[in-house]
């Protein structure tokens, strides 16, 4: 029988009619909604989702899936309507060597709508991405779903939904906002990792401008409701934003340097070659007054691998900094209390911006390094109506759960539970450093002294003299590591400037960590 296919005689004629066709079906994939709606595209500065594809990833690497698929609707028109790849260009390739998989939505087709064969074709390459074991990008620029499809177009999204789900902690999820994300559209990068925004030209929202001024009467902008610079320091919904889409897309690549292949795998190591790892600057850093501040960022740049630390939410809850760096060449992450802005106090947003991040490190296995300086959780009626217990809380769980190696560092204050929570022994840490300015208690030696003393200092006859004598007297006692040290919640007391040294030693010791959770379906973070 094989013999007999060898022996049949080709049509070169056909070969070249087929050719021919192939060639013009390429032709028309690859100018998507027609090269009026290209020119549109380009004339708001934004890029088609084919040149997305093209910086993204590494040159010639990409290769596409499904460039034949079309709709099968003929509701309202859409028989009219049809374009090969359906408003989605999906398909893998990789980023500086490393296998990822990646759907980039075209504006130009139906406004980037999802219905039911776009949606397939995306929830096709996240299954190949979580069989293979490999991250998966999603660069969104849709105007929801497509309405003429209808119940099909929503069940395309929970189709969606349900892969993120699944794939979250398993595989890194990233989501690049290209242009405007309503509706459905918004969740699905909601359930991701990271979510990167365009300053000026992406959106999300559950419910445009239009909408919102029928039912709630507010006049509001795109940008105002929905744009990088609200999503980014108001709701903390994006956790970058980026000047334009070049910058968006480098920094979804310079991100993706910092985080492993899949849950089971590590990121790959930087050479690095051992110096003098002494920061003679950190011991000057602190201030003479322990009320006045100081910018941690100084202190984190000063322990890492030089110009090597990427902050995360920079413009949300500025009180807390988190975000990834290099330490002797080993990505981790970085959790820390900025006393620059709200003296480091943890409140609702700081919590829930913090505990985030150290969960997304414990998924995959980058180990964690805290620096805190924290004189409590804030207080106030807002803070207590907006649910600053449970939101702590989720810190406190994240840090509790987690199982990476994990160090702090105690510049400074480290007060009352948030003490606890900021990553202590005592919550399982496995190693703990404070330099000679930490001050470990329950609360500043002041507070402490009015309580304690209250009656002893009303009934002086210098009352104010009598408040600072025991000020003085609690200070001396607490306002210092060594009682904390003596019963071994502090590992060691250093000096500043031996802090990096100390890091890379401990994450060199602990870098073959082996932890187990008790056994059980999943526990109950308080959401």
């Amino acid at each position: 029988m094989s013999q007999c296919l060898f022996l049949i005689p080709i049509n070169t004629n056909d070969m070249s009619t087929g050719a021919q066709i192939l060639q013009e079906k390429i032709d028309q994939a690859l100018t998507g909604g027609g090269e009026k709606r290209i020119a549109s595209q380009h004339a708001k500065n934004k890029l088609t989702a084919r040149e997305r594809i093209h910086f993204l990833l590494d040159e010639g690497s990409f290769e596409e899936i499904g460039m034949m698929v079309t709709h099968r609707s003929t509701d309202f028109g859409l028989d009219e309507q049809v374009f090969l790849g359906d408003g989605v260009i999906t398909g893998y390739g990789t980023i500086h060597g490393r296998q990822v998989y990646v759907f980039a939505q075209d504006f130009t087709v139906l406004g980037g709508s999802l219905a039911e064969a776009h949606a397939q074709k995306i929830c096709r390459v996240m299954d190949l991405a979580m069989q293979n074991g490999a991250p998966i990008i999603g660069l969104n620029d849709s105007g929801g779903a497509r309405i003429q499809e209808g119940v099909v177009s929503l069940a395309g999204y929970a189709d969606i939904f349900y892969r993120n789900v699944r794939s979250s902690g398993v595989i890194p999820q990233l989501s690049g906002i290209m242009g405007p994300c309503a509706g459905g559209a918004v969740y699905s990068p909601a359930l991701t990792d990271f979510i990167f925004m365009v300053e000026n030209s992406s959106y999300m929202f559950v419910t445009g401008p239009n909408v919102v001024k029928t039912v709630t009467h507010e006049d509001v902008s795109s940008e105002e409701l929905g744009g990088a610079a609200a999503h980014s320091s108001k709701s903390g919904v994006s956790h970058f934003s980026c000047e334009n889409e070049l910058a968006c897309i480098e920094h979804l690549k310079k991100v993706l340097s910092y985080i492993p292949q899949n849950c089971e795998e590590e990121v790959p190591r930087l050479t690095y070659t051992a110096t003098d790892e002494s920061r003679m600057a950190l011991n000057d850093i602190i201030p003479d007054s322990s009320n006045q501040p100081y910018d941690m960022h100084e202190v984190i740049s000063s322990c890492m691998d030089t110009e090597s630390f990427l902050e995360v939410h920079k413009a949300f809850a500025e009180n807390i900094i988190v975000g990834f760096a290099r330490l002797a060449g080993r990505s981790i992450g970085v959790v820390a209390n900025q006393p620059a802005h709200l003296a480091g106090v943890l409140d609702v947003n700081s919590s829930i911006k913090a505990a985030r991040f150290v969960r997304f490190c414990d998924c995959f296995n980058i180990p964690l390094v805290v620096f805190e300086d924290v004189p409590g959780f804030l207080p106030g009626t807002d803070q207590e109506w907006s649910g600053v217990i449970n939101h702590g809380a989720k810190l406190l769980y994240a840090f509790s759960e987690a199982t990476v190696p994990r160090v702090t560092v105690i510049t400074r204050k480290a007060y009352g539970g948030a003490y606890d929570v900021m990553n202590s022994k005592h919550i399982g840490a496995d190693m703990n450093y404070a330099w000679p300015t930490a001050e470990i208690a329950v609360m500043g030696a002041k507070g402490a002294a009015e309580i304690i003393f209250k009656n002893e200092i009303k009934s002086a006859a210098y009352p104010e003299a009598k408040l600072k004598e025991k000020e003085a007297e609690y200070a001396e006692k607490f306002a210092t590591p060594y009682r904390a040290a003596s019963r071994g919640y502090v590992d060691e007391v250093i000096l500043p400037s031996e802090t990096r040294k100390k890091l890379i030693s401990a994450m060199k010791m602990l870098e073959n960590k082996v932890a187990e959770l008790p056994r059980k379906k999943h526990g109950n973070i308080p959401l």
